[in-house]
């Protein structure tokens, strides 16, 4: 069996992906998670954070989310995307095979 070029795309589009999030997503994330991981802290425990234990798990916490969720959007955006490039090519590649085997039956004596 072959395989298609929506698989393909897929795979492709899944390195790239984390190839993007590694090179873009992993150090926004973690920033963005850790502003929102003080803010949190900043509530709970008030203003400075102090560097007590609970605080330092919460922001940490909050940094891991946010790395989780930058890797979550990256990857599968850009799979996606791969996927849907697969999908065109071989609806593609299907309809010129469907083409041609519809003219060589019609012209077959």
């Amino acid at each position: 069996m072959k395989t298609s070029f929506a698989k393909k795309g897929l795979y492709v589009g899944t390195g790239a992906g984390l190839i993007l999030f590694v090179l873009f997503g992993l150090l926004p994330g973690s920033l963005l998670g850790g502003a929102a991981g003080i803010n949190i802290a900043g509530w709970l425990f008030g203003q400075p954070v102090e560097s007590a234990l609970l605080s330092r798990i919460i922001v940490f916490l909050f940094m891991l989310i946010g790395t989780l969720v930058s890797g979550v959007v990256i990857v599968t955006g850009v799979s996606v995307i791969g996927w849907a490039t697969g999908w065109m090519i071989d609806a593609r590649t299907h309809e010129k095979v469907a083409k041609t085997d519809t003219f060589a039956a019609a012209h077959k004596r």
